[in-house]
C-alpha cells in the first residue's frame, strides 16, 4: 500500500479532518466486524423495535445519575459477559438445577452488579417489543451508554446477538483475567479473544471509572514495591491486613466518576490500584502505549472505542442460535 505523508494539521480545518478520518476509520472497523459476524448490524432493531435504543439510553442515564458507580458496573458486566463464551448474556443467568452459572465464579462472586438495572431495562423493552431485543444486546448498548453518560466517547454498537441457554462457572473462572495477572498473562488472555496488547491497555482504561474491593488490592498495597508510598499508606486506612474485605477504593483517585485518561497518568505515578493495573506500566512492553494514552485523551478514546467494538464482537450467537430471553436471569421455559 502506497503511504502518503501528511503535514500535522495546526488549524481548525486540520483538526476537523483528523476527527473525520477517525470517525471513518471506526465506521470501517464496524463494517468489517459486522461482515465477520454476518448478521450483526448497528441498525438491527430499526424496524423491529425502533424505541429500544432510546429506552436503554434513558434508563442507563437515570441509573448513572442516581449512582455514578453504576456506569462502571455496567461496563464491567458487558466485559465479563463477552470474555466467557462470547457476548451472549450468559453472565446474567442465575444458577439452575441443570447448570452452575457465572455469577458465583471467583471473579464475579460478591462483586458483579447492575443486573437489576438490566432487568429494569428488559422489562421496559419487552413492554415495547415482545421477545425482540436480546439481553446480550441490552448489555452491549448499556455499556456504551454508561461511558457516554460519564463524559466518555460514543461508538456504533453492533446488534443482533442472541442469548445463551446456559452458563458455566468453570468457564468464567478459566477465562476472566484476575487482578493478580502479570503483563504476559494479561496479554495472552486478551490474545485468546483476538484482542491485541493495544486493545488490552485501552480496555483496562475503563478503570478510570468505578471502585474495587479491598480483597483485590490488599496484597498490592502491603507487599509490592512499585507503588507510590503515600498512595499505599492512604489506602491502608480502609483496607487493613485482615478484615474489611469489601471496603471500597476508587480505581482512579483523580476523577473516579468521569471517563477520561487520568487512569494512565496514575499508572505513570505508580498509583495503579490493582496489580493488573500497574503491570501495564512497569518497564514492559505496554509502557509506550500507557504513555501515549496519558498524553492524549483523543488517542485513548479512539483506541477504546475500537477495542469495545472488537470485544463486543466476540463469538456472538446469531440467526437461530440461542434465544431471545423474556427475562434476563432465566432461560425461557
Amino acid at each position: 500500500t502506497k503511504k502518503v505523508r501528511r503535514e500535522a494539521p495546526n488549524n481548525k480545518v486540520g483538526r476537523l479532518a483528523m476527527a473525520s478520518a477517525s470517525c471513518l476509520s471506526l465506521l470501517v472497523l464496524v463494517a468489517m466486524a459486522s461482515a465477520a459476524s454476518a448478521q450483526l448490524s448497528p441498525t438491527f432493531y430499526q424496524a423491529s423495535c425502533p424505541s429500544a435504543l432510546f429506552i436503554i439510553q434513558t434508563a442507563v442515564q437515570a441509573a448513572v445519575n442516581n449512582e455514578p458507580r453504576m456506569g462502571a458496573s455496567l461496563v464491567r458486566l458487558h466485559f465479563h459477559d463477552c470474555f466467557v463464551d462470547g457476548c451472549d448474556g450468559s453472565v446474567l443467568l442465575a444458577d439452575t438445577g441443570s447448570f452452575v452459572g457465572e455469577q458465583g465464579a471467583a471473579p464475579n462472586a460478591g462483586s458483579i452488579r447492575g443486573m437489576n438495572v438490566i432487568d429494569n431495562i428488559k422489562t421496559q423493552v419487552e413492554a415495547a417489543c415482545t421477545q425482540t431485543v436480546s439481553c446480550a444486546d441490552i448489555l452491549a448498548v448499556a455499556a456504551r451508554d454508561s461511558v457516554v453518560a460519564l463524559g466518555g466517547p460514543t461508538w456504533p454498537v453492533l446488534l443482533g446477538r442472541r442469548d445463551s441457554t446456559t452458563a458455566s462457572k468453570t468457564n468464567a473462572e478459566n477465562d476472566l483475567p484476575p487482578p493478580t495477572f502479570d503483563l504476559q498473562n494479561l496479554t495472552t488472555s486478551f490474545a485468546n479473544k483476538q484482542l491485541s496488547m493495544t486493545d488490552m491497555v485501552a480496555l483496562s482504561g475503563a478503570h478510570t471509572l468505578g471502585q474495587s474491593q479491598c480483597r483485590f488490592f490488599r496484597n498490592r498495597i502491603n507487599n509490592e514495591a512499585n507503588i507510590n508510598t503515600a498512595f499505599a499508606t492512604a489506602l491502608k486506612a480502609n483496607c487493613p491486613q485482615s478484615g474489611g474485605d469489601s471496603s471500597l477504593a476508587p480505581l482512579d483517585t483523580v476523577t473516579p466518576n468521569a471517563f477520561d485518561n487520568a487512569y494512565y497518568s496514575n499508572l505513570i505515578s505508580q498509583k495503579g490500584l490493582l496489580h493488573s493495573d500497574q503491570v501495564l506500566f512497569n518497564g514492559g512492553g505496554a509502557d509506550n502505549t500507557v504513555l501515549s494514552f496519558a498524553s492524549s485523551a483523543a488517542t485513548f478514546n479512539s483506541a477504546f472505542t475500537t477495542a469495545m467494538v472488537k470485544m463486543g464482537n466476540i463469538a456472538p450467537k446469531t440467526g437461530t442460535q440461542g434465544q431471545i430471553r423474556l427475562v434476563c436471569s432465566k432461560v425461557n421455559s
